[in-house]
């Protein structure tokens, strides 16, 4: 036989296909590629839009921060290069309604603007609170305040009334609807004022110790030009190390906002994940099951003279053909659901998407062929090792477990994308790692499962279709492992994934509740302390947090002077030009865990300190640690070591005492709590309390919570793709050993069997290997998801006792479905027509 393996090739793919043998691969393959590519068209265009709005949130090219203002340098160096440049002043200040209008003052976050602002970006305004915004290119004339729409209410104030600020009277001219530089941290939760630079002078808020912000935004049309002043800007930062100048990036941005977008990325690639995993198990048993279809038809081809390596190469031509197909499809159906995930998280940046480029497509093509080649193509490879004899002997030639060689290189390679596509080692580790020791333990148990029942079902007292089933099982004790190891890992994913939707979103939710603290006020007088407390108690606020406030400077550390200079990272240096926020609690604070030393309750001396700035500042358990809090020396020893959940909204502290009270340091207090619904619940606050700094996160909570709905909706339509590809590994799961299953009963009914009788043995085989399933794969999924809610997603979490009973039962009527549907035909074909087909 002379034909060529390209011409096999392309036959026994137009007649596989016709007779419809390729179409759980197909199914399995496009499912995993949609999936997988749907987050990266969406990821891909998220990040590009991102960059692109990048220089709009920092408001130009590069932006240079001072503490000090001495900014003349890059200026002149901006000019020389021919880039366009403007200087804007940031700091919070208090604002006041003059007394005709009430006199209430409220924390503002003044900005100081020149012609020209912003470089990159649009300022949007309107006339008044509650009208559409417009964009506007100019900035307010002299004597103009601009002023967010918060800042009004607060001070029951309109625009065309007169705002205090310092020693100046500005007249409210605009409403700020956008500011595209508005950035994070802690003053961009309080109202923004927009004044002129000129007007600044008059309001004699700017003095020696003003913790003022000048930040130089610099722009050119020419990239390589901007790219040639960033390197010398960060160059000349580098060499004066001089604390409080840094270069500003959009890491600078609220840390709850990260927070939540990097779950959120996170969540969309576990379920991506899943379906890939789920893809692999269905590919595989498809595959397993092709090549024991194809075993006569190879046997004929060697009786006919076709060498192996032609066979395996026409073999090898048309699953390539079926994975590059398949891929191609699924990177179209990708490309059109992520689409649904462009409009279920619509207002993540500003203005349309850009388009995506083409990594997705290939990625998606690479991994749809690795995906079938890894896990289809090893099984299909056995078929050109089929003896001629086979013709005349059925029992030889029969599929090897594996292709050690061409399996272990193509896991290893689907591995490693799918460690790619998780963008988190743990994540990743986790995922693929879990599932791969899964499938281990799995088969081990399922082979201890199926000794014991062959030893534990007595034939003489049990119901005949126990017996029968039984039987079944151990006779083929191989099958009864892939099967139930298969079907584990499919129920598995699925029971991850219910887990996913429920319990772990709940946990996310409350790891950033919606009823978190919505105000933070400081300032509070020792004196004041007890009529404060009185008052939120009166108002109905309970359950708020109340902690000390100390003002201290980190001076020595193990005996050793420490100054800004000692460091080189800006962080450290700019953590050790500015005094810290320090506390004292018998207890510590929720949303706290001690990760080293041990937290002592009225420990004297005791001090723990927040993780990451142990790590910046290279402090470690035991070391002295002396403060400057006000003209007093304190000395303290860490103790411990804590990782704090900035995204929890609530009171945290970078460093805290263990102690009841710090005696003879200057203390003030502070009180985060959920304010009541009650109108001018806030004014009354400052009307009685007129020196406290009362600053209001609803805004930011609502973001928060906004940005979590549209992740969570957009999680739950990709967790439908990979519902249906968890549904097509149960299927072929299932399905695996249909003709075997055709060949017994056959045999069975031609001894006398009833229908009746045999339909009892196929479900209770069916419903064993399912609660079996189940069983195994809920009590894995729980400890699997644990391991993501601890170290991936870092929330606590604990799943429902009854998850692995609802497991089983849910394994058993997921095989029984899947049963019914896959195996129905084979208790109503002819026997004669089995047996000639087994004979044949």
């Amino acid at each position: 036989m002379t034909m060529s393996f390209w011409q096999l090739g392309w036959r026994t793919l137009w007649r596989d296909a016709r007779a419809g043998e390729l179409r759980l691969l197909w199914v399995a393959v496009t499912l995993a590629v949609a999936a997988l590519t749907s987050v990266a068209f969406f990821a891909n265009r998220l990040e590009a839009g991102l960059q692109r709005d990048a220089r709009q949130l920092l408001g130009g090219d590069v932006v240079i921060a001072s503490d000090d203002g001495q900014l003349q340098r890059f200026v002149d160096q901006a000019e020389a290069l021919g880039l366009r440049h403007v200087t804007t002043l940031v700091f919070p200040t208090m604002g006041r309604a003059t007394e005709a209008r009430g006199g209430m003052a409220k924390l503002v976050a003044l900005k100081a603007v020149d012609q020209g602002y912003p470089l990159r970006g649009r300022l949007q305004v309107a006339d008044a609170a509650g009208a559409a915004g417009r964009a506007t290119a100019e900035i307010p004339a002299p004597g103009q305040a601009w002023v967010d729409a918060a800042l009004l209410s607060a001070l029951e104030l309109q625009v065309g009334d007169t705002l205090l600020l310092g020693d100046a009277s500005l007249h409210i001219a605009q409403v700020i609807t956008a500011e595209p530089d508005r950035g994070g941290g802690f003053m961009s939760f309080a109202p923004r004022v927009m004044i002129r630079a000129q007007d600044l002078a008059a309001t004699g808020l700017v003095q020696p110790a003003s913790r003022i912000t000048w930040r130089l935004a610099v722009a050119g049309e020419d990239a390589q030009t901007v790219v040639r002043y960033a390197a010398w800007a960060q160059a000349q930062i580098g060499e004066g190390r001089r604390a409080g100048l840094r270069l500003e990036s959009l890491d600078s941005g609220s840390p709850e906002m990260r927070r939540t977008l990097e779950r959120g990325e996170k969540f969309l690639s576990l379920v991506a994940l899943l379906a890939a995993l789920l893809s692999a198990v269905a590919v595989a048993l498809a595959a397993r099951a092709f090549a024991q279809g194809h075993l006569d038809v190879a046997a004929m081809l060697r009786v006919l003279g076709l060498p192996q390596r032609r066979i395996a190469a026409a073999y090898a031509l048309e699953f390539a053909v079926v994975g590059l197909l398949a891929s191609l499809l699924g990177v179209a159906l990708g490309w059109g659901v992520h689409h649904a995930f462009v409009w279920l998280l619509a207002g993540l940046v500003a203005d349309g998407l850009p388009p995506p480029n083409l990594w997705p497509v290939g990625f998606g093509v690479g991994m749809g062929m690795t995906l079938l080649l890894a896990f289809g193509l090893p099984p299909v490879l056995q078929l050109a090792q089929v003896p001629p004899l086979r013709v005349l002997r059925r029992d030889v030639g029969t599929i090897k477990p594996l292709s050690a060689g061409v399996l272990g290189v193509g896991v290893l390679g689907f591995g490693a994308l799918l460690m790619v596509v998780s963008r988190d080692p743990k994540l990743g580790g986790i995922a693929v790692g879990g599932f791969a020791a899964a499938a281990l333990l799995f088969a081990a148990l399922a082979w201890v499962a199926v000794w014991l029942l062959r030893r534990l079902v007595r034939e003489n007292a049990a119901p005949r279709w126990l017996i029968l089933a039984t039987r079944q099982l151990a006779a083929r004790p191989g099958y009864a492992v892939v099967q139930v190891s298969s079907l584990a890992v499919g129920l598995l994913a699925l029971v991850l994934l219910v887990l996913l939707r429920t319990d772990l979103v709940s946990s996310w939710r409350q790891a950033t509740p919606a009823h978190a603290p919505n105000r933070f006020v400081i300032n509070i007088m020792p004196d004041q302390a007890q009529a404060f407390r009185s008052h939120l108690e009166q108002a109905g606020v309970q359950g708020y947090d109340w902690f000390p406030m100390i003002r201290g400077r980190l001076v020595e550390v193990n005996g050793q002077a420490v100054r800004p200079e000692n460091y080189t990272d800006d962080r450290a240096q700019r953590m050790l030009d500015r005094e810290f926020n320090l506390s004292n609690a018998l207890a510590m604070p929720d949303k706290n865990t001690v990760t080293a030393g041990q937290w002592v309750a009225g420990e004297a001396d005791g001090a723990s300190v927040e993780d990451g700035i142990a790590q910046t500042l290279g402090l470690h358990l035991g070391d002295t640690l002396v403060f400057d809090i006000g003209g007093v020396r304190y000395s303290a020893r860490l103790t411990s070591l804590r990782k704090v959940d900035w995204g929890s909204m609530r009171a945290n502290f970078f460093i805290m005492f263990p102690v009841a009270s710090v005696p003879d340091v200057p203390t003030t207090y502070m009180a985060a709590y959920r304010a009541p619904a009650q109108a001018g619940f806030d004014n009354a606050l400052l009307r009685q309390f007129p020196n406290i700094t009362n600053v209001d996160l609803d805004s930011t909570i609502a973001q928060v919570q906004r940005v979590l709905d549209q992740v969570i909706r957009a999680v739950e339509f990709l967790f439908a793709f990979t519902l249906a590809t968890g549904l097509v590994v149960l299927f072929a799961a299932v399905t695996a050993t249909r003709e075997e299953r055709a060949r017994e009963y056959a045999i069975m009914r031609a001894l006398g069997a009833q229908s009746r009788l045999l339909r009892q043995v196929q479900r209770a085989e069916l419903a064993g290997v399912g609660l079996l399933a189940g069983f195994l794969a809920s009590c894995v999924a729980m400890l699997v998801g644990w391991a993501l809610a601890r170290w991936v997603f870092e929330f606590a979490w604990t799943a429902v006792w009854w998850v692995p009973l609802a497991g089983a039962l849910a394994g058993a009527v997921l095989a029984l479905g899947a049963g019914w549907w896959g195996l129905r035909e084979v208790l109503q074909r002819p026997v004669m027509h089995s047996l000639r087909a087994s004979a044949e």
